[in-house]
Formats: structure tokens, C-alpha cells, sequence
């Protein structure tokens, strides 16, 4: 099992219905943590004078786009990147209107921990419900329900407990392992960075404290080792002229030198010689490292091909079945052709049929709806031109994700995850 780095990198996606105050929850994280600079906030105090307001409208941070500042509503995925003692932090904000769940798909893809905000006067709404199921979806590991602007509730516990006890019946569902629930009132600060003088009645931690004390550190498949092949380094320098390593960032398992390795998709057995990166070379690196593996044997090793163990290879397939979460305006049905990309490898791929799509209100399966239109997420089952070495998304986030793209506009239409 590797060792913890120093300094750990928490990624984290904010997600909930409209105006449950996101975009504020972030600036004040940030405000709270000494991560904005004083020119920043003299001008965030600026605008807020300039539109009547009593106090600094901290959303305003982060919802960068002329766009959203004019309609007050947060469009696209905004990412911000700060720092303590303890951890670094990379946010994915959100935006909480029906149609830009794809974005929200888009923010909480590589997120370690969800953070559902719900505002405690409305309780949860059909959006709560949706990113939670996203949510559950993408198999983030950590989620914290805040329930927010406690300060319009008089920071009632009755309320936080009701809407608690809610989203526990819905969350039962839904295949989340660690949710935690912490009342907050962004505006104000309370419980966000520093514990609330008003809500004593809490016993739990301050939302920065368990950002930066969830474990992550097992959120990673360190069994099962893949290290999808990027490129060969071959420098041909008078120094390093006989050097040649294969690259790539390690997608499972721990690589260690000495090992016995196999490559995929020819078969051909060796072992490792040497394991280098930028810092110099080590006796064991994991995922998610970026490595350059020199191995004992010469072989013919491309792009797409994969490093993995002889006794623990990934499943080896054409015929896939996948959850998607529809992206494109242009709608998926049954025999449209994409291009698929799954860890390195790119191929083409027909949809072979629509098996369900998903009422993420009720959770019911529609399986009479064979047309996704975007937003739709639902069952599908592919065919790749070629074969794919891939694990299920439950056992790896990394070798079980793959996305569809148009073949003739090169966006991204969906985005799959393995069954």
C-alpha cells in the first residue's frame, strides 16, 4: 500500500438546486481561508456597492462569466484552485439548473467528495435529488449535505433535522457509502470555516475540517495495476542513446521494479527494469503517478496498449454495457456510430441498443424510450471496432469511464461508465 504524500490533493464538486448558494459557499471558503487577495476582494466589495448591497456578494468570486453575473445564476463549470496547512483543493462549481446537468456530469467526473447544498427553507427539490443521483452515479466516493442559510430559519435544528432525515430516505436508494450532514449558513460563515456561536446544538465538524481530514487516500484502486501506454520515449541523445521507456499515468495498482508484467493486447511477458519520472527514479510508483517504465524486453508497444499483471488483467471486449449521460443536442439512438475514447485508446463504436432510460425523480427505468435527448442518462449497450481492456466503473473509476464523441464535429456527446 503506498504512502501518503505530504500534502494531499482533495478535488471536490459543489452541486444542488438553483440560488442554494454554490457559488457564495465557495467564495466564503475562500474568504474564510485567506485565499483571496486583497485586490480581489476590494473588488468584489466594488461591484457589490455598485449594485446596492449591504454586504460583499462573495458568489460573484466565482461566477466569472458577464453572463452570469448579469443573470445571477452560475452557467458553466467554474473551477477554482486554493490551498491550507493541510491539504490543496481543486472546486468544481457547478451550475444547478436542469439544463446544464452536463456540466455538472463535466465537474463531478474526477471529483473526490460531492458537496450537495440545500437550502433549508425548501428542503430537497427535484435537482437535490438529480445531482445526488449523479453523484451516485460517478461512485464519488465522500458526499457532505450542507444545508444552508440556516440564518433565514432561525437556525432551527427541527428544520436541519427534518430535511436530514429526507434526504436519508432518498440516499437509501442510491449506492452512496459516506454521507455526512453539516448545517451552514454561507453568508454569515457559520460553520463553514469557523463553528457557529448560534447552532451550539451541532455537535459534528466545520465543513473545512472535514475537507481537509476525510480520508481519500483508499478512495484509489491500488490492486489492480493498468498503466494505460501514452507514448514511447526514445530521446536518441549521445547521453541517453540507448534509452527507451514505455509512458503513461497509472490508472491502478502498484508498480514496483523487478515486477513480472504483461502487455496487452500482444501478451508478451517481461519484467520491470526501472521506474523514472521528472524527480528521478523509483523503487514503486501508483496511480495516479505519471511514469516512464523501462522494461527487460524490447517489444513493439504503442498507444493504447496497456501494462498490467499476468494473474490480474482487465476484462477484454468489443460488446460493452454502460450507464451515459447524454451531452449533445443531437439526440442517441439505437445504430448511430460514435468514436470512443476509453483511457489511451481511441476506436469507433455503434450503439447496439437502448436498453433504459432513468426517471431521476423517480428512479424509475423507462425502457419504451429508446431516443436520448440531452441531459438523458440511461443503460446502453455498444459495440468498439475494436477490443477494449477495461474494468467495470464500480472496481475502477479510471479503466471503467469512457466517452462518446461525433465523429464528424469532434464534441463530446456522452459520457459512459462501464458495467
Amino acid at each position: 500500500m503506498p504512502h501518503r504524500s505530504k500534502i494531499e490533493l482533495l478535488r471536490f464538486t459543489t452541486c444542488g438546486s438553483v440560488d442554494d448558494g454554490k457559488s457564495t459557499l465557495i467564495g466564503r471558503l475562500l474568504l474564510d481561508t485567506r485565499n483571496i487577495l486583497a485586490d480581489q476582494y476590494d473588488s468584489l466589495k466594488a461591484t457589490s456597492d455598485q449594485r446596492g448591497l449591504s454586504e460583499v456578494d462573495l458568489s460573484l468570486l466565482t461566477d466569472g462569466l458577464r453572463a452570469e453575473r448579469e443573470q445571477g445564476i452560475t452557467i458553466d463549470v467554474a473551477y477554482r484552485f486554493f490551498s491550507t496547512n493541510k491539504r490543496k483543493f481543486i472546486i468544481a462549481d457547478t451550475p444547478g439548473h436542469i439544463q446544464y446537468t452536463r456540466n455538472m456530469v463535466t465537474g463531478a467526473s474526477t471529483a473526490n467528495l460531492a458537496l450537495i447544498l440545500i437550502d433549508a427553507r425548501k428542503g430537497i427539490l427535484e435537482q437535490t435529488c438529480r445531482h445526488a443521483f449523479i453523484a451516485s452515479l460517478l461512485r464519488i466516493p465522500h458526499i457532505v449535505v450542507c444545508i444552508n442559510k440556516m440564518d433565514l430559519v432561525d437556525y432551527d435544528k427541527a428544520a436541519y433535522e427534518k430535511i436530514v432525515e429526507e434526504f436519508g430516505m432518498f440516499a437509501s436508494r442510491l449506492d452512496v457509502q459516506d454521507v455526512q450532514f453539516i448545517p451552514i449558513s454561507a453568508k454569515y460563515g457559520d460553520n463553514v470555516v469557523m463553528r457557529s456561536e448560534k447552532m451550539k446544538w451541532y455537535e459534528g465538524s466545520t465543513l473545512m475540517f472535514h475537507l481537509e481530514n476525510v480520508h481519500i487516500s483508499g478512495d484509489l484502486n491500488h490492486i489492480d495495476c493498468r498503466l494505460p501506454v501514452q507514448t514511447t520515449i526514445r530521446p536518441r541523445t549521445d547521453e541517453y542513446h540507448d534509452y527507451r521507456s514505455i509512458a503513461g499515468q497509472i490508472s491502478g495498482g502498484v508498480f514496483r521494479k523487478g515486477d513480472s508484467v504483461m502487455v496487452l493486447p500482444s501478451g508478451y511477458k517481461t519484467k520491470i527494469k526501472s521506474i523514472d519520472t521528472a524527480d528521478g527514479e523509483l523503487e514503486e510508483a501508483y496511480a495516479p503517478m505519471s511514469i516512464a517504465m523501462r522494461l527487460e524486453d524490447e517489444f513493439d508497444i504503442g498507444r493504447g496498449d496497456m501494462i498490467v499483471r499476468e494473474n490480474n488483467v482487465p476484462q477484454i471486449g468489443q460488446d460493452l454495457e454502460m450507464m451515459v449521460c447524454w451531452l449533445n443536442e443531437r439526440a442517441l439512438s439505437p445504430g448511430n456510430k460514435y468514436v470512443i475514447r476509453h483511457t489511451t485508446k481511441e476506436s469507433t463504436c455503434v450503439i447496439r441498443d437502448v436498453r433504459y432510460k432513468i426517471d431521476i425523480n423517480t428512479l424509475r427505468r423507462n425502457e419504451n424510450d429508446k431516443v436520448f435527448i440531452m441531459n438523458d442518462i440511461g443503460r446502453i449497450l455498444i459495440r468498439t471496432a475494436q477490443p477494449l481492456f477495461y474494468d467495470s466503473y464500480r472496481r475502477n473509476r479510471n479503466t471503467g469511464s469512457i466517452i462518446l464523441i461525433d465523429e464528424f464535429t469532434n464534441e463530446t456527446v456522452g459520457a459512459g461508465m462501464i458495467i
